[in-house]
């Protein structure tokens, strides 16, 4: 079975193809027999192609055009053309699996997308303005391109649908629940991904762990993983919640955002991108939204570049605590994504502030690059994994399950 995974962002569209035997899923992610990239520059008119395969060959090339479909569209033709040729035809493809950050209430688990998928999707794009729309651009590029193949969505916020209504309900008017205004949670795709890689990293029953899993990026999010199961997480109703994170504010006091509509003449779209681009580490430092930079200035004495630093690690271990609260204890804290892979230094801090359970990171493991490995010391009461997040396999993942079940 030939599964092409797309995975939409607000100014890129990832894609990878899998090939997985009918009969056998691999327990460890396979290298994708291809695997390609569209980045949209500022002129929407451009987007960089970048293009790999299994063999090492390579692609990139710059084109022009006003139809992000198209660009799409000329990225899939790759497939099957020149040196990064690796099928036949398009139509090979069996299945084709979609990243769409939000489902609502309306989906907790991946769907065949239908036309009334499809409407629910774009109903949604309220509450995922720069993710939703994008993903929608895939599923009509892949209709172009491969016609009537079964495209499956695979929501982010599915993983979180397990959270009880005491983390899930805000302490508003209950008005709000009545219209869906909860907490929905997001990076569902990679923290269920860790949970189940740190199950098998560990040699233990995910029915038996309680994990915290860090997705530290660009994007932050904390979830609290029991049996198996998301009972908190620290993102909710839309992506801002929760962690400081790259140009995102996390929580904030509401009332802030009162004072500034009435004293400051703020309108909704300043707040929307003051608190979505021009707040956490970017805003802070004044430097950067990529920690690498941040540090880079604080190695040169930036006072706010350190400000920026500790606010995170502060960020950071306050949301570990609260996860750790709802556990009831921690059998393992698991990092993974840009930050929680790459950053000894995030790892080492947040781990410091929780040495009073027992906890013990192992400073030369920590340094050394870790991927898929356990990093405490022998005798730590909790075990810390770094993981690299596999959100595109895991989407392949849940396709191929699906047409299994439908088999």
């Amino acid at each position: 079975m030939k599964v092409l995974v797309l995975n939409a962002g607000s100014s890129s569209q990832k894609s990878c193809l899998y090939e997985i035997a009918d009969n056998c899923l691999p327990t460890v992610a396979p290298q994708p027999l291809w695997s390609g990239k569209v980045n949209w520059t500022q002129d929407r008119g451009v987007a960089e192609i970048e293009v790999k395969t299994s063999t090492g060959e390579t692609l990139q090339e710059s084109i022009y055009g006003d139809s992000r479909r198209a660009h799409v569209a000329y990225m899939l033709y790759t497939l099957t053309r020149g040196a990064t040729k690796v099928i036949e035809h398009l139509s090979e493809i069996d299945m084709v699996g979609h990243r769409v950050v939000h489902g609502g209430q309306e989906y907790r688990k991946s769907v065949v997308i239908t036309e009334e998928v499809k409407q629910t999707i774009a109903k949604l794009s309220s509450l995922a303005p720069a993710h939703n729309p994008a993903a929608l651009e895939g599923i009509e590029a892949i209709e172009q391109s491969l016609g009537d193949v079964t495209q499956v969505a695979v929501f982010d916020t599915g993983f979180h649908a397990t959270l009880p209504d005491a983390a899930a309900i805000y302490p508003g008017p209950y008005e709000w629940v009545e219209e869906g205004i909860r907490r929905y949670g997001f990076h569902g795709i990679s923290h269920q991904y860790c949970s189940n890689r740190a199950a098998q990293i560990l040699d233990r029953d995910l029915a038996s762990l309680r994990l915290i899993t860090c997705h530290l990026g660009n994007g932050c999010s904390l979830a609290a993983i029991k049996n198996g199961r998301s009972i908190d997480t620290t993102m909710g109703f839309t992506p801002l919640d929760g962690l400081m994170m790259g140009s995102r504010s996390g929580s904030v006091d509401p009332g802030i955002l009162i004072y500034l509509l009435r004293q400051s003449n703020y309108s909704a779209e300043r707040l929307d991108y003051v608190l979505n681009k021009g707040s956490g580490l970017r805003g802070i430092s004044g430097v950067s939204s990529d920690l690498p930079q941040v540090i880079a200035a604080i190695a040169q004495g930036n006072y706010r570049a350190q400000l920026a630093w500790d606010m995170y690690v502060h960020h950071l271990r306050s949301g570990i605590g609260s996860m750790l609260a709802s556990l009831g204890g921690l059998d393992a804290l698991v990092f993974t994504a840009g930050i929680g892979e790459k950053s000894p230094g995030i790892r080492q801090a947040a781990c410091e502030a929780f040495s009073f359970l027992g906890l013990k990171i192992d400073p030369s493991k920590n340094q050394q690059q870790p991927i898929d490995q356990d990093i405490a010391t022998a005798n730590s009461s909790v075990r810390v994994l770094v993981i690299r997040t596999q959100e595109d396999w895991a989407i392949a993942q849940q396709c191929w399950q699906l047409a299994i079940r439908n088999s």
